[in-house]
């Protein structure tokens, strides 16, 4: 118990930037209606573009910002397979997931991972320093709430939502659809590849297969968060800060199970099995209060 309670600021910190990465998750799994695997690539794709970037001189936060307009690149491609090739959303990720593991590997110089020390490089969060990674991971979420919290309240932003809600409806009322779905793929794939930027300077290094099974961890977060405080947080910034908190609490308890001895590889089997588990919440509480509704109705 005390090795984790030793670890636990840690913990806090990455949970955060998997928090992060799960607002990101969120904007397409929740506001779009759309089940898109490009974060998987994406993921890798920021830490691979802030490697680059640093290693050639660029300082932290202008690098950062390039991982960021990675991300944004990665999903206008996925944006364009699906509406302009009529492919589906969840396929069109995929493809675009598959083909950044190539690119992300020219980035890192054809190699599979490359350090990033903050003993060598000036970085912004790091595992050398627990209390400043908290502090800019909380400086960062509240920043990102706060930006896409205006952003969605303006008519473009409505407009998104709108096509999240009823596509058909949307489009009835002369919403360009497709081109929301897009702007929304963009910013979706661009908080998720500046995660994975802060991701990289945490652990110090940045690998290929770093984002492999990051949409998992995002639904993760996404359903423990609206498990937890959907009846609390009705507004969208809540709804948004209850998402990163799930990461945190995700995190929480990853490193406890793996503190009671939990074997690393089985890691991702005990991931799905948490996901599958909260996703089946919803629905047995439905179950449950449809059929309390149907006894009482039997009994007048």
């Amino acid at each position: 118990m005390n090795g984790f309670l030793a670890a636990l600021p840690g913990t806090v910190a990455q949970g955060l930037i998997w928090g992060i990465m799960a607002i990101g998750v969120y904007i397409t799994f929740r506001v779009l209606d759309v089940a898109d695997l490009t974060v998987d690539g994406t993921m890798g794709t920021g830490g691979a573009i802030i490697v680059l970037c640093m290693t050639n001189g660029m300082n932290a936060w202008l690098s950062m910002l390039m991982a960021f307009l990675a991300g944004c690149v990665a999903g206008l491609a996925t944006g364009i397979f699906h509406t302009k090739f009529g492919i589906p959303a969840i396929l069109a990720g995929i493809l675009t997931q598959l083909s950044l593991y190539s690119i992300n590997l020219r980035i890192l110089g054809g190699k599979a991972n490359q350090p990033l020390s903050f003993r060598n490089y000036k970085v912004v969060f790091s595992l050398g320093s627990i209390p400043m990674s908290l502090i800019f991971g909380a400086i960062f979420v509240v920043a990102i709430i706060a930006i896409l919290y205006w952003f969605f309240g303006t008519e473009l932003g409505h407009g998104i939502r709108a096509t999240g809600c009823n596509e058909a409806m949307a489009r009835a009322n002369g919403i360009n659809t497709d081109t929301n779905k897009v702007i929304g793929l963009i910013l979706s794939n661009g908080i998720v590849a500046l995660s994975g930027a802060m991701l990289a300077q945490f652990q110090g290094f940045a690998d290929v297969n770093m984002g492999r099974g990051a949409i998992v961890i995002g639904l993760a977060a996404v359903i423990i968060g609206e498990v937890i405080f959907g009846k609390l947080f009705k507004n969208f910034a809540l709804k948004l800060l209850a998402v990163t908190i799930g990461g945190v609490i995700y995190y929480i308890v990853i490193t406890f199970v793996l503190r009671l001895g939990l074997n690393a590889n089985d890691l991702k089997l005990f991931t799905a099995l948490v996901v599958a588990l909260f996703l089946g919440v919803p629905f047995w509480k439905n179950k449950i209060a449809s059929k309390t509704v149907k006894n009482k109705e039997v009994k007048e």
